[in-house]
């Protein structure tokens, strides 16, 4: 399998893995996350290290290690992206799977089990045609600040979702247009959404609009920006304004 094929194999059966723990009923909310998390984790850093041993390796549930920084090609997954939402039997969680190459985002899948969805980069979509009103995901427990007064000023419609990478396929899927968040992420996070998302036209930057870079000794990587392409400007115009 390419790089590409393998991401997306990778994702949809680890979705697939899921959703069998949490139909087999032995675990609900958050020991249903806990072990959905550690079982879907197990499968993916056991099937990389198998197929690309000389690749480095990024995920949430493992313990980190130093050795990944001399590689130029890492995989940064994150096993249950929306433990919550996931927890709670709700269809907004996702799988990521992405190549970080030199730093950037290059190849990666992302899954959505319970939509029966894998969006991936070597297999573009057409992205719907665009609405008159804008409209801005985000979180559904806890909007960042930034993003709810960059919707007012844009006169945006808000639209509450789970996960990260759910919010970001919701862009490429038609049911938004903007996902602009603040309030404190990790690289495992959004390198597979920002993958998929640069693979499909959209635009992808941190929100002061300097690049997304990868595979770092701080694995923090606290806010980014996922839009289509001509609102860029004018959500960093709002930004701005907003210091």
């Amino acid at each position: 399998m390419t790089d590409a094929e393998l991401a997306a194999h990778l994702a949809s059966c680890a979705g697939r893995i899921l959703l069998e723990v949490r139909a087999a009923g032995v675990f609900e909310g958050k020991a249903l996350g806990k072990a959905g998390d550690e079982t879907a984790n197990q499968f993916l850093v056991h099937a990389l290290r198998h197929l690309r041993p000389d690749d480095g390796l990024l995920s949430e549930e493992s313990k980190d290690t130093e050795d990944r920084l001399d590689k130029s090609r890492v995989w940064i997954v994150d096993p249950v992206d929306g433990t919550r939402e996931y927890g709670e039997h709700r269809g907004d969680w996702a799988v990521h799977v992405a190549l970080a190459i030199d730093g950037r985002p290059k190849i990666g899948a992302v899954a959505l089990p319970g939509l029966d969805m894998v969006l991936r980069t070597d297999q573009p979509l057409t992205l719907p045609e665009a609405p008159e009103k804008l409209r801005m995901v985000v979180s559904r427990t806890r909007p960042a600040g930034e993003a709810v007064a960059v919707a007012e000023a844009l006169d945006a419609e808000l639209v509450p979702m789970g996960s990260a990478g759910a919010k970001a396929m919701a862009i490429i899927r038609g049911e938004a247009d903007i996902y602009l968040h603040s309030g404190g992420q990790f690289e495992w996070d959004s390198c597979a959404p920002a993958a998929v998302a640069a693979a499909h036209g959209l635009h992808i930057s941190r929100i002061d609009g300097s690049p997304l870079i990868y595979n770092q000794r701080d694995t923090y990587l606290p806010d980014l920006l996922i839009c289509r392409r001509e609102h860029a400007a004018a959500i960093f115009e709002k930004l701005r304004a907003m210091g």
